[in-house]
């Protein structure tokens, strides 16, 4: 039996109903993504999702709009699940649940030098590429999440 860790991924549109994608500080080169992070014991996916943002981006001017309906996983490759097991974190992979949000403030919020930066640059992008510059082992994670966001932001009414 594999053991996922619970996580909240995160989508952030904006007005222009364009996406933000993160590039990941560490060994992948071009490793975008949407913010993520682990749900703490006694919080929601959602409230994760919130304080995660907040942790990686600074952002905090957001509105919820919607969560996918059940949580999608993958699997590490084995050099992350070797890196991961030196620093004592056994997880096969991770369980995520996917939340959207309206950006309500500008993106003169958006701040990567947090106190633990996670991500080296940041960009809009439309959902529809959002997948391709993804590392290969979350691509299929990305396009559920992708075919699900997208008519909610494009039929978003501002």
């Amino acid at each position: 039996m594999k053991h996922y860790r619970k996580n909240a991924g995160i989508v952030v549109f904006n007005r222009e109903r364009k996406v933000l994608l993160c590039e990941r500080v560490g060994n992948f080169k071009n490793a975008w993504q949407f913010p993520q992070g682990g749900i703490d014991k006694g919080e929601t996916a959602v409230e994760a999702a919130v304080r995660e943002l907040r942790e990686e981006t600074s952002l905090i001017s957001v509105k919820y709009v919607a969560s996918l309906p059940q949580p999608l996983t993958y699997d590490f490759p084995p050099e992350i699940k070797k890196s991961n097991a030196s620093r004592g974190i056994f997880n096969d992979g991770q369980e995520q649940y996917w939340s959207l949000f309206l950006l309500t403030g500008n993106d003169k919020e958006i701040n990567l030098q947090t106190g633990e930066p996670e991500f080296k640059s940041w960009r809009w992008t439309d959902i529809e590429t959002a997948a391709d510059n993804v590392v290969d082992f979350k691509k299929n994670v990305y396009q559920q999440v992708i075919k699900y966001f997208k008519p909610l932001i494009e039929k978003y009414k501002f």
